[in-house]
């Protein structure tokens, strides 16, 4: 494609990386990314990819502006408060940069509609705080064939990992697990949320950036994919581990006896929400 001034300008530091280029930044132009959340994740994850170029950008939550949520959420401001959250995000967006497309999807993710809702999209981003929610996204992603990259955060404590079983092949059987396969199935009862333990503000900001690059990377097919792995992040002790995983073979979702075919079998029980 042929770049304005402007484009040049604006991302001329994606321009002179030989892993990105034009053809990357092109590529990126023409991309379309679902963000479930407008949260603290969601915050950082939406201004970088909005900053990076990602052309279309579709935001998934039916909740308004907190005052409790702005010592995290920094996609919004005190004057948002009592607006929805995916309006004040898509202004805020526009500011950063103006050439992309934010679509506002003022709604609850639900089986009913999350296939419909993903469809159109190349790629899924979540950043919900509840099993639920999680849960549904894996399944909804896999049967529509589509790559999830999830993020998670509790107390200071994060977590990282990239879904795409769907491109499981046989000579590499357990390269791909989706989320059911490390985490097993859904808690029937979950104890603990952020709104009960906390969470640091700063830590939302950490994990959504590293959410956004490898956004960027599975976009472009650069550099390693955290498919297959478990990023943890400890922000009392600075540390970080990488835990490789595997798809398990008895997974009901994606293993070769796979019992979930379709979003009505499974109840989520849930509401979904974002950190």
């Amino acid at each position: 494609m042929d770049f304005s001034d402007d484009q040049i300008h604006r991302y001329a530091r994606h321009l002179v990386l030989p892993e990105i280029g034009e053809d990357g930044q092109a590529k990126l132009l023409e991309s379309k990314v679902l963000v479930i959340g407008a949260g603290g994740l969601g915050s950082p994850l939406l201004l970088y990819l909005a900053a990076a170029g990602v052309g279309t950008l579709g935001v998934v939550d039916d909740d308004k502006v907190d005052l409790s949520n702005l010592q995290r959420q920094v996609l919004h401001d005190t004057s948002s408060i009592g607006t929805p959250k995916t309006g004040s995000a898509a202004a805020r967006l526009a500011e950063v940069n103006p050439e992309i497309e934010v679509v506002r999807h003022d709604v609850r993710l639900t089986p009913d509609n999350a296939m419909e809702m993903i469809g159109g999209y190349d790629l899924v981003a979540d950043g919900s705080d509840n099993f639920p929610t999680r849960f549904l996204l894996n399944d909804a992603c896999h049967l529509a064939g589509k790559t999830l990259i999830s993020a998670a955060i509790m107390r200071f404590d994060g977590q990282l990992a990239t879904y795409k079983p769907h491109i499981r092949d046989a000579a590499a059987p357990e390269a791909h697990p989706c989320y059911r396969c490390i985490f097993g199935a859904q808690p029937e009862d979950p104890k603990q949320s952020c709104a009960d333990v906390g969470v640091m503000g700063a830590l939302a900001g950490t994990m959504g950036s590293l959410q956004a690059i490898e956004v960027i990377k599975e976009l472009l097919g650069i550099g390693e994919s955290l498919s297959g792995s478990l990023l943890l992040y400890d922000a009392l002790g600075a540390t970080f581990r990488k835990i490789k995983t595997k798809a398990d073979p008895a997974c009901p979702l994606c293993g070769p006896q796979a019992t979930i075919r379709d979003l009505t079998s499974v109840s989520y029980r849930a509401p979904v929400c974002a950190v």
